[in-house]
């Protein structure tokens, strides 16, 4: 037996509404294609193009605010070795020297976003963006990716036993170690394990995400050496960024725990198993996945600070070398990617909403 779909996400269900509730075997989750709510998509499809276009449009004007260009940069790198006459040739090189009008130069780079052409890095010139951006995303995908999916299962597991068994001692014990583990800045705790486990106990490397020599891509020696540069990274940001799933999870929970539905779910005979897995993660979880899509899609960036301490080369430590560099190519695709990725994984969250919450597909959130 199951309570309808009104009960299963609806906060405003209460005691006078009780009469409305029916019993069913098999309350269908997925809506059909009858339910979805048209105007609800097509409005966020047109936000989405529009955020894009506003954020390709910062992409192109806020590099361009930093002062100096890349060539004033290597100059000052060499401290006057580098030959004045070279600038010309350098700019030339960089394609720095026939840039046109602003707006033309905007429009241009419109252009070439379109094509999928984000031009070639200044900072390791000839190398083209998208190449680069190849090779450090799926270090990137594999750290943070990873860690980020599993800190949202294992903090929203924690939160909800902290939440839904409040007044046990391991459960109440779980909140301010939580509270303590999310206000410890990452970067802190990078820094004090790589200390730790690396250059005094030397159970790892100190940086990087290969050996020099690790053997045949994929073979035993390779995946070996690829787990030793990863652990600390990942125990990095899995510990740090646990504490905040957890906290928000309990707190879902507690405000759920309340619900009127719940005690008439009681009243109906449903088993505690059955009300927590049916009802209450369901209820609970919503909040998160707004948050969840966010992170997901911070992914992208990675944890800058974090691949800087361990000299891990994904794109969160790319996009520093470019900033450093005014390596406007670069920083642009990279950015742009951010973005894109952002907004991307705020759509799909928008759509599991318009599937799991009935309120959505009526109209009504």
């Amino acid at each position: 037996m199951e309570l309808t779909k009104g009960c299963y996400f609806g906060r405003g269900v209460r005691t006078n509404a009780l009469k409305s509730f029916k019993l069913s075997v098999n309350d269908p989750l997925i809506p059909l294609a009858s339910e979805v709510n048209v105007p609800y998509l097509l409005r966020k499809v047109a936000i989405l193009l529009f955020t894009l276009w506003v954020a390709a449009t910062l992409n192109f004007i806020l590099p361009r605010l930093v002062p100096g260009d890349p060539v004033s940069v290597m100059l000052a790198k060499y401290q006057g070795r580098l030959d004045p006459s070279a600038v010309d040739a350098l700019k030339i090189a960089y394609g720095l020297n026939d840039l046109g009008t602003p707006v033309s130069e905007y429009f241009g780079y419109l252009g070439r976003l379109l094509r999928g052409d984000f031009g070639r890095s200044i900072s390791l010139f000839p190398t083209p963006v998208l190449d680069v951006i190849g090779t450090a995303l799926p270090y990137t995908l594999g750290l943070v990716g990873v860690t980020t999916v599993v800190s949202f299962v294992l903090g929203s597991a924690l939160g909800l036993y902290s939440g839904w068994k409040r007044g046990g001692a391991l459960a109440d014990a779980l909140t301010p170690v939580a509270l303590f583990l999310s206000s410890m800045p990452y970067f802190w705790f990078a820094l004090l394990t790589l200390y730790i486990f690396a250059f005094k106990l030397r159970w790892f490397p100190l940086g990087g995400a290969l050996d020099p020599f690790p053997g045949d891509a994929f073979s035993a020696g390779w995946w070996s050496s690829l787990l030793r540069h990863f652990t600390l990274p990942f125990l990095t940001i899995l510990v740090t960024s646990l504490g905040g799933w957890l906290i928000t999870m309990r707190n879902n929970v507690v405000s759920v725990a309340s619900e009127d539905y719940l005690a008439f779910a009681r009243a109906k005979g449903l088993t505690e198993r059955r009300i927590v897995s049916r009802y209450v993660l369901r209820n609970a979880l919503l909040p998160s996945f707004t948050s969840f899509g966010m992170a997901l899609g911070f992914v992208i960036s990675g944890q800058i600070l974090t691949e800087i301490v361990f000299s891990y080369p994904g794109l969160g430590f790319y996009l520093f070398q470019s900033v450093v560099g005014l390596d406007y190519p670069l920083m642009q695709g990279i950015f742009f990617f951010i973005a894109l990725t952002v907004l991307v994984a705020n759509f799909a969250v928008d759509l599991l909403n318009l599937l799991l919450d009935p309120r959505v597909r009526e109209g009504r959130a």
